[in-house]
């Protein structure tokens, strides 16, 4: 067998670890499974009524529900209007039973997408939280990064495309006054 020539592994030609990510992981993968991690956390972390209704709310709005329903309403009329012979109707016309029936499952089936509804908008809550919270770090990286480019311009003479803009970016972002900013503009509900 003829070996491939390959060149000898230096110190600098190895490819380096990142200390902040030693599995090696791009910072993509690593990101997804940082997200994957919380998302089954959360999952784990519902009670079995959330996880109930959520299967519930699931099932009712596949399509194999609405065909059940269908074959069931159609069977129950057949039934009941006395169609199939040699089947005595059980709910007849006006049909009581059946009125009982589907309102007692419209009752059930809200509850349950009620309690899906909430805790989807709980986990919608909590991942608007964290955006907040990377996009204030994010501006301060990005403002910090501005400063250094402005010292570091200063230092090697570069004259910087505007001043005033620069000035402006370069400032830290004051939340408060952009959230009483925003209450201001826009128009009340």
């Amino acid at each position: 067998m003829k070996r491939a020539n390959r060149p000898a592994e230096t110190p600098h030609s190895r490819p380096r670890e990142n200390p902040g990510n030693p599995s090696g992981q791009s910072p993509m993968e690593s990101t997804i499974e940082a997200v994957a991690q919380m998302e089954r956390a959360a999952h784990d972390a519902r009670s079995w009524i959330d996880q109930f209704a959520a299967a519930i709310s699931r099932l009712a709005g596949s399509a194999s529900s609405i065909l059940v329903h269908v074959v069931w309403f159609f069977a129950w009329l057949a039934v009941n209007l006395n169609v199939i012979p040699g089947i005595e109707p059980f709910d007849p016309f006006p049909f009581s039973l059946l009125t009982m029936v589907v309102s007692l499952e419209a009752i059930f089936l809200t509850l349950f997408v009620l309690i899906t509804q909430d805790r989807m908008s709980k986990d919608a809550d909590r991942r608007a939280e964290l955006d907040l919270q990377v996009n204030l770090l994010s501006e301060k990286e990005a403002t910090m990064i501005l400063q250094m480019l402005k010292q570091i311009s200063e230092k090697l003479g570069l004259n910087p495309p505007s001043e005033a803009d620069l000035q402006n970016l370069i400032k830290e972002t004051k939340i408060e006054e952009i959230s009483e900013k925003l209450d201001r503009a826009l128009p009340p509900e």
